[in-house]
């Protein structure tokens, strides 16, 4: 079917196109779309055997042990009894039982807790303490996001527990760092944005400063603590120790600022802001079409030549203002009001046919209806369904970008409700059913066995 952009126009049929540790010879890559009812499929990617003992809520943590789920890792999630991870109450919106009713999961829980075992855990009191300590002599991994020093008060540092477990890899992900003037305070990924320098380079060039539209350094800080632990891990394989890797949400910031940073580093020179352009190459940019607008991005000279040749703009390569990459930088405004004059002869969907027939940067702007229906996107996998238990039918999820060809990634857990894994876990720690229930009689657990519990709603 024809994809439809941003102003509703029809883009055509031509666009787009559609296009370890303890292996398992599993089944291969779930088509999109498939209904995954796998609670007890082993794991088939190349984390398979990892262990991870995740303390981790919101949105940093939770993204980077679903990650390493969704590639084989046994994933622990650690709870609070009743409560639990703090965006089961981010709603709504919520995950639909059936049409048009509500089922009490957060989408936003669901969106990084599946491939995750929940064990209610009140680690406030010495026995739910004991009850961690326990899990860790079988845990490769600790991934933890709270505020700086606050696990220390229930002995659960990285330094309180290294000799104990000398080859436990200790992950913190934290706004500020464990080290610095601002270790202490605590973070959200607005603020990240804002003292990062992200937000003074993005927006209109007379507008205010503008935030992303994703919490994008709660997921980077996310993606920078997988490869910390991967590393980690390849370390300890090779010297049999663990180590402790701090992950600061603002020095994520800092190091994605790359060439941007790098512009201002250059000549210590303030940059403005330029809106949808880049920087450094002009038209890399939203133009406007005679029924919407879209990306043209002719990233080099050849390029540009092709497009103005397409837009029968070629009296544009004999003046000196756009004939070279410097000179449409250093005359941007110009430029940019030229192009639009050229760019608004035609439609959106006229311009992405000849512009990618002759190898022209460009694509649609696509609301998330139209990313979902977007036939690559659906090749790709990257909308999955899930049977999710308290759900009639199988739940639209987001796929694992991460392809392998021999060990591919696999769904094996929906989203789950807070302890509903607590007398799975322990027994297979060497818990008794007796000793399950004195645990859970002190409120140092919570296995279920009290009444309902709600997953998403407080």
């Amino acid at each position: 079917p024809a994809v439809r952009g941003l102003a509703g126009q029809t883009l055509g049929q031509h666009w787009p196109k559609p296009a370890s540790l303890n292996i398992f010879k599993g089944p291969l890559l779930l088509r999109s779309m498939s209904s995954l009812s796998s609670a007890d499929l082993p794991a088939t990617g190349p984390l398979a055997g990892l262990r991870i003992l995740d303390l981790s809520r919101i949105l940093a943590g939770p993204s980077s042990t679903m990650l390493m789920g969704d590639m084989g890792a046994t994933i622990v999630k650690i709870e609070r009894p009743g409560g639990g991870d703090d965006t089961r109450r981010y709603a709504p919106p919520y995950i639909q039982k059936k049409e048009g009713e509500d089922s009490d999961l957060a989408a936003y829980f669901v969106s990084c807790n599946r491939n995750k075992q929940s064990v209610a855990v009140n680690y406030t009191k010495p026995e739910g303490q004991a009850v961690l300590h326990r899990l860790l002599e079988t845990s490769d991994v600790l991934v933890e996001n709270f505020k700086t020093g606050t696990l220390a008060k229930y002995g659960l540092s990285y330094d309180q527990l290294k000799d104990k477990h000398p080859g436990l890899i200790y992950c913190s992900i934290t706004g500020f760092g464990h080290t610095g003037p601002y270790s202490k305070r605590p973070a959200y990924d607005m603020l990240i944005q804002a003292m990062g320098g992200s937000m003074s380079i993005t927006g209109e060039p007379e507008g205010e400063p503008m935030k992303m539209g994703l919490s994008m350094f709660d997921l980077t800080a996310g993606l920078h603590a997988v490869i910390g632990i991967l590393a980690a891990l390849e370390n300890r394989r090779l010297t049999g120790l663990g180590q402790h890797v701090d992950v600061a949400m603002l020095d994520v910031s800092v190091a994605l600022l790359q060439n941007q940073g790098m512009n201002y580093l250059a000549k210590m020179q303030r940059q403005a802001r330029v809106g949808n352009s880049h920087p450094n190459v002009v038209p890399y940019q939203v133009v406007k079409s005679k029924d919407g607008h879209f990306i043209l991005t002719a990233s080099n000279d050849e390029q540009f030549e092709r497009f103005c040749i397409v837009g029968d703009a070629e009296e544009l390569l004999q003046d000196e203002r756009f004939n070279t990459m410097k000179a449409r930088v250093v005359n941007r405004v110009h430029v940019t009001q030229v192009l639009n004059d050229v760019t608004r002869k035609h439609t959106t969907a006229w311009w992405l046919e000849q512009l990618e027939r002759e190898n022209v940067g460009c694509a649609p702007i696509l609301h998330l209806d139209e990313v979902f229906a977007d036939p690559h996107v659906q090749a790709r996998s990257m909308e999955i369904k899930m049977d999710v238990p308290g759900c009639d039918q199988p739940v639209s999820l987001i796929g694992s970008p991460m392809k392998f060809s021999e060990t591919p990634v696999n769904y094996r857990w929906p989203p789950p409700r807070v302890g509903e894994h607590t007398d799975k876990i322990l027994a297979e720690a060497g818990y008794s059913p007796s000793q399950v229930t004195e645990l859970c009689n002190l409120g140092a657990i919570d296995n279920l066995k009290n009444g309902p519990q709600s997953v998403g709603r407080a």
